[in-house]
């Protein structure tokens, strides 16, 4: 049986992997923020004694990897599954960087630097067959960094505080690794307008209060997340549409 093109166990193992992915993002979430070893000589003891599943990110991380697996089929050739094979290994750590920003406000560095170091590893790779693709990349992580830093120390000029983490700045700078130039001024875009309604249903909910601090890290996952499975093309028309108020015209 085939979807999409794709054998049906093809996806079966996509979910089995995506729930002990989600178990792994389960425990670097543990790990990451007490700057903790996530593999160590003592790894089964202490996950034994100290570490429940979490169920909810196993379903969540199988379900992404099944879709992942369905929108970008599987090919003949290693080139042609890098697409694929880049997301998979990105959303653990992307879904981890939700998590422990949404409930700490930080992102850790070797979480940052890992997603940096493996953009760096799929940038070479896409410059075997194509330099333009490694380029292009560079620049989206040059942008994407810039972009944040930009707001940071602007708004540390104005208004005496940093207007954006660090953390941020590290994450969007890695993710232009993993999406180029065009697409993390795209996910740059995005993280605002999500940013923008999801602050204000918090705070008119009362979820967070006005003067609590309402971390922008889980906006950037989603916002990459959109970007993973919709075109550069339809996200961009959708966006002129909103920002110009329907006045524009394709």
């Amino acid at each position: 049986m085939y979807f999409n093109d794709v054998h049906i166990a093809y996806y079966v193992v996509a979910a089995i992997v995506g729930l002990f992915m989600g178990e792994l993002v389960a425990w670097l979430n543990v790990r990451l923020p007490d700057y903790k070893k996530v593999f160590s000589k003592e790894f089964f003891t202490e996950r034994k004694m100290n570490f429940k599943p979490n169920y909810i990110l196993m379903l969540i991380t199988a379900i992404i990897y099944v879709t992942l697996v369905y929108k970008f089929g599987i090919h003949n050739t290693i080139v042609g599954n890098l697409d694929l094979i880049k997301y998979l290994i990105l959303t653990p750590m992307l879904l981890s960087a939700f998590v422990i920003d949404y409930k700490l406000q930080i992102i850790p560095n070797r979480l940052n630097l890992t997603i940096f170091e493996v953009g760096i590893i799929f940038a070479f790779l896409y410059g075997l067959s194509n330099v333009a693709i490694t380029i292009n990349m560079l620049l989206g992580m040059l942008t994407g960094g810039g972009i944040f830093l930009l707001i940071t120390l602007v708004g540390g000029l104005f208004y005496g505080k940093e207007a954006m983490g660090f953390g941020d700045v590290k994450l969007m700078g890695a993710l232009g690794l993993f999406f180029g130039f065009q697409n993390i001024i795209i996910i740059t875009l995005v993280s605002f307008l999500i940013g923008a309604i999801l602050s204000i249903f918090l705070l008119i909910s009362k979820i967070k209060k006005t003067d609590e601090y309402i971390p922008f890290g889980p906006f950037i996952v989603i916002a990459t997340f959109v970007s993973m499975y919709i075109p550069f093309e339809q996200i961009k028309l959708v966006l002129m549409q909103i920002f110009t108020l329907g006045l524009y015209k394709a």
